[in-house]
């Protein structure tokens, strides 16, 4: 069994804090459950890298130390499953060719359509990033309530976006050797050299993100010396002093979610 980052806290442990809302005609009761000198710690992780890198396996080994990671790729997928806000708007916009039989989006589809509009795929990046930030910060804030001592957001273009990196206390990137990412490429999606060469070449360089992350694990190697990096690098989070009560405040008024980190915690309490 691995490790956990979880540290568990008794009712004493609860604070408390009641307030009559800005009408004054209901109380709004925020309770932050389970926060003492441990759960304050908290902190977020950025987990990003290139295709055929070996991030989910990174990615992977962490869940198997207890550590909660939130995968940005599953989230967008659940923000834009039928009848959701997402979904809605996205059939408005791109019409009933992008669904398949069972009326999912054809992810494929729409990706051809966005890959060769910059306009269109800013368009979608509108509809679905906000939904994605949301559902995301929810994450974070359960995890934060629960007395998780850090959390990691699984992001392919972290560094390509830079939406998230102001409010990481670290970064990863999970890297290898170009020779080594091209063959796994090769054999993983069935892919000739030119056509593998294409998609690695559509990607920023891992070695550019290596140059901006906090943190390398190098993958080139074999899986057992990939997991000795991992449990390096959790110990290291583990043990780090670095706090998140006053950035997940930030991070809610600064992407204008003030209201929904209230709603969640109000949630929570109920």
């Amino acid at each position: 069994m691995g490790s956990s980052n979880k540290h568990e806290l008794s009712n004493s442990d609860m604070i408390v804090h009641e307030r009559r809302s800005g009408c004054g005609r209901e109380k709004v009761v925020t309770v932050l459950k389970q926060v003492n000198s441990n759960a304050v710690y908290m902190f977020l992780v950025g987990l990003t890298g290139g295709i055929a890198s070996g991030k989910s396996t990174v990615s992977s080994q962490l869940r198997e130390l207890g550590c909660p990671v939130i995968d940005a790729d599953v989230v967008a997928r659940k923000v834009v499953e039928p009848h959701s806000p997402a979904y809605r708007l996205v059939v408005q916009h791109f019409g009933q060719e992008v669904l398949l039989e069972n009326g999912e989006i054809d992810r494929q589809k729409l990706g051809h359509i966005i890959f060769s509009s910059p306009e269109k795929r800013r368009l979608l990046n509108s509809i679905t990033h906000p939904e994605i930030h949301k559902a995301m910060l929810k994450q974070i804030l359960l995890y934060f309530i629960r007395g998780y001592r850090y959390v990691v957001l699984d992001v392919p273009l972290l560094f390509e976006t830079r939406r998230l990196t102001r409010f990481l206390n670290h970064t990863v990137v999970v890297y290898c050797d170009p020779a080594t990412q091209l063959a796994r490429l090769m054999h993983r999606d069935g892919l000739s050299q030119e056509e593998a060469e294409q998609r690695i070449a559509a990607q920023m360089p891992l070695n550019e993100k290596r140059g901006l992350a906090s943190h390398v694990i190098e993958n080139s190697g074999s899986r057992e010396d990939t997991h000795r990096q991992v449990f390096k690098l959790h110990t290291k989070l583990e043990d780090s002093m670095e706090f998140l009560f006053v950035r997940a405040i930030v991070v809610a008024a600064v992407a204008g979610l003030g209201g929904l980190f209230l709603y969640t915690v109000r949630l929570l309490a109920s």
